[in-house]
């Protein structure tokens, strides 16, 4: 039978604020951000080195690359909290990678794809994962785990392909196969920023052991929409370069 699989109220003493950016108690923040807080203008420099097709194609694609790599990464939060104890996600059929277990109507197809083909940005969330860290065997390294599985797999999609690009240059498929890369470089990075809901935010409290009741006002005024924005402003002034160089890096 499985544990716990119901809505919990949070302790004090358990890092309360990552456990509700983790599913429990969820806000609309943390609701917009957990899987797909991206935002890319398709016209940029980057992808324009990469494509000199119709933008209708070009939107398309680029689209199908967030959704799907947004998919993978909730589903290796899933999976990883299934091997720490936890079968919430398991039980509530979210262990697919089939699209239609993860899509939610108007945030991960009718916004994104009005605002793609509309104003050129895209921006776009699908349903959260749900996960329990009360059933994990160990809490904080649960958080730990299952924090990292996500952003590890986005990274792990972009060693793969990179490293074949970088052996197999002359393919034609190699500039689409690079934006792939391109575009997992850069979710990764953006997830392990750390302003809550994100990764990085879980991460840093889980293993520097912060004091989450002194943190508490620091934790909810970046939970704010302020403090997103305040994140998509880091992410759209210093993460590309950091991605560009990560990029270059794997493929050469």
């Amino acid at each position: 039978m499985p544990r716990n699989l119901t809505k919990v109220t949070p302790s004090c003493d358990v890092f309360p604020q990552i456990v509700q950016c983790l599913g429990i108690n969820l806000s609309l923040n943390c609701f917009l951000a957990k899987i797909a807080l991206l935002l890319i203008y398709i016209k940029n420099r980057i992808f324009a080195t990469f494509f000199t097709f119709m933008d209708i194609q070009s939107g398309i694609f680029l689209y199908i690359i967030i959704i799907f790599s947004a998919i993978i990464h909730e589903y290796a939060h899933g999976w990883a909290a299934l091997r720490q104890g936890d079968p919430t996600a398991k039980y509530a059929g979210r262990l697919t990678l089939n699209p239609l277990a993860h899509i939610d109507w108007w945030g991960t197809v009718l916004m994104p794809l009005l605002l793609l083909f509309t104003f050129g940005v895209f921006f776009g969330y699908a349903k959260p994962v749900p996960i329990n860290p009360y059933n994990f065997r160990n809490q904080r390294r649960g958080i730990i785990y299952v924090s990292l599985a996500g952003v590890g797999a986005n990274f792990l999609i972009a060693l793969a392909l990179g490293l074949f690009v970088r052996f197999m240059p002359n393919l034609a498929l190699a500039p689409f196969l690079a934006f792939i890369v391109q575009v997992n470089i850069w979710l990764g990075l953006f997830n392990l920023l750390p302003f809550p809901p994100l990764d990085g935010s879980k991460l840093l409290m889980a293993l520097t052991n912060l004091d989450t009741r002194r943190a508490a006002p620091v934790v909810q005024f970046l939970s704010t929409p302020i403090g997103i924005l305040i994140a998509i402003f880091v992410a759209m002034t210093f993460l590309p370069y950091l991605a560009q160089a990560i990029l270059r890096l794997l493929i050469g």
